[in-house]
């Protein structure tokens, strides 16, 4: 199956679609630009999920709900954000089908045409703006922090599996706050929380950042975000934290009584991340052969595999495995053992290779008489034979490797492919040759926007906690304040 797969430096772009598709990730819907998730790509993202709501929750958001549909007027009180998602939305105009008066088929009924379009949401902030103005009352009612499962909906002509598609799922947390100071701390908050999951779960390094105005999300003053850079030299925006300031309460009448009675708009942020971070796990980590999951979000870390001869033989292996199984999942770590006799170990073997199982063991009938197994890396595509007894403390300590290993390949990557241009001339040549080129800019959309349309590279951020040492605008001459980080991204 592995041989199947376009390699890398072939065509990546064709690697990444074989990849997702050769390892039942997922695959295009009936539906043009929408994709359908299949039950192994769902078992990660469920992973994926389950972390994130678990951190969300253990810095005091809950969970709620709010309609898919948008009121079209919602969404115009806003100006920035209408005009930043009238493009890409879907418009709901009738309520009901009729049957066609040539007796084939369906079409819509001219008789249920909406009082009010409803858009189907590309982002909730109109909808659970217009819902807070009825829960905010008082200063007791703040902080509100509030976070959505969801899936969304904009509208997309140039569609790749989970990168960009015309539906995709996501958390989207909208939070209101009665100061400036506490709205700005938990957009940072909540970078820092999408940074350390992708960090330590998903081993992917990220640049922690704040957009140029240029990139900013619609109807926001401040927008944080995390970047990563893919294999082949792109960058991914992998998570986003806004600081809408006032904006959305001023535009729903969102408004509080403070400690002093007065009367004040509240402070917001949103922030998200979405199916796209699945592109990111593969691109980040994935090679020639598939996938290659960190251990941390791996829907079963360990696959053991029996190679037999007889029946009897398979009940001997299955007793070995049962006790390593007890033994590893004792320690939390997830087994599968796949004694389907309907495939042959060798398929096998590169079945899980393909789909990135962290270790895969082998015991055959000279393991059952040695008391031991065959262990196979999935990263380094190393394999060993160690002893049955202790070896939940060797898969343990083995799965933490693997995590830190991969995150330190993917480390080092980007900082042999991270440097500074200093001139115009010099940008245009290295660009090509993709990663970070950290540049002075002048700070102007002019100059960004000259850029963009000269080498289809865009700032991607402008590193918090970064080199600060002025210079001068690779473009212009113009003073600058500090490095930001340019890139070609997806």
């Amino acid at each position: 199956m592995a041989k199947e797969l376009t390699t890398r430096s072939e065509n990546y772009s064709q690697w990444y679609n074989d990849l997702v598709i050769k390892a039942d990730l997922a695959e295009s819907s009936a539906v043009r630009g929408c994709m359908v998730i299949k039950p192994y790509g769902y078992a990660i993202w469920e992973k994926i999920q389950a972390e994130l709501d678990r951190m969300f929750k253990e810095t005091g958001h809950v969970n709620a709900y709010f309609p898919l549909f948008i009121p079209k007027s919602f969404l115009s009180k806003e100006a920035e954000h209408v005009d930043g998602f009238a493009k890409e939305c879907a418009v709901v105009t009738h309520h009901r089908l009729m049957a066609s008066p040539d007796g084939k088929g369906l079409i819509v009924d001219p008789e249920a045409k909406l009082e009010e379009e409803l858009i189907v949401r590309p982002t909730s902030e109109t909808i659970i703006w217009s819902t807070y103005k009825n829960w905010i009352q008082s200063y007791r009612d703040l902080p509100l922090l509030i976070n959505q499962w969801a899936n969304v909906v904009r509208w997309e002509m140039r569609t790749r599996l989970f990168l960009r598609t015309t539906e995709f799922l996501w958390q989207e947390g909208h939070t209101a706050h009665a100061t400036e100071a506490e709205a700005v701390e938990e957009a940072r908050k909540m970078l820092e929380v999408y940074a350390d999951f992708a960090e330590r779960f998903m081993a992917v390094p990220v640049l922690k950042g704040v957009k140029s105005a240029n990139e900013r999300f619609a109807g926001a003053l401040d927008t944080y975000c995390i970047e990563a850079l893919m294999q082949d030299g792109k960058a991914l925006q992998a998570g986003t934290s806004h600081f809408l300031g006032q904006n959305f309460a001023k535009a729903f009448e969102v408004t509080f009584m403070d400690k002093s009675n007065k009367l004040d708009y509240v402070w917001a942020t949103s922030w998200g991340v979405s199916t796209r971070l699945m592109g990111a796990l593969i691109m980040t980590h994935s090679d020639d052969h598939g996938l290659v999951l960190p251990p941390n979000l791996a829907p079963f870390q360990v696959v053991i595999v029996p190679i037999y001869k007889n029946d009897e033989q398979l009940e001997a292996i299955s007793e070995k495995v049962a006790y390593i199984t007890a033994k590893l999942k004792a320690l939390g770590i997830s087994v599968k053992f796949d004694n389907n006799d309907n495939k042959k170990p060798g398929w096998k073997f590169a079945e899980y290779e393909l789909k990135g199982v962290p270790l895969r063991l082998a015991m055959g009938a000279r393991d059952l008489e040695n008391g031991t197994v065959e262990v196979a890396r999935r990263d380094t595509m190393t394999k060993e034979t160690v002893s049955i007894e202790g070896i939940e403390i060797y898969i343990d300590q083995l799965l933490k490797d693997i995590q830190t290993n991969i995150f330190q390949k993917a480390y080092d990557y980007r900082a042999s492919v991270t440097r500074d241009v200093n001139s115009y001339d010099e940008f245009k040549v290295e660009i090509e040759k993709g990663g970070f080129l950290m540049c002075y800019w002048d700070g102007t959309p002019e100059t960004e926007e000259k850029i963009k349309d000269d080498t289809k590279a865009t700032i991607r951020c402008i590193p918090l906690n970064g080199d600060i040492t002025p210079g001068v605008c690779m473009v212009t001459g113009k003073p600058s304040t500090q490095r930001v980080v340019f890139a070609r991204a997806y």
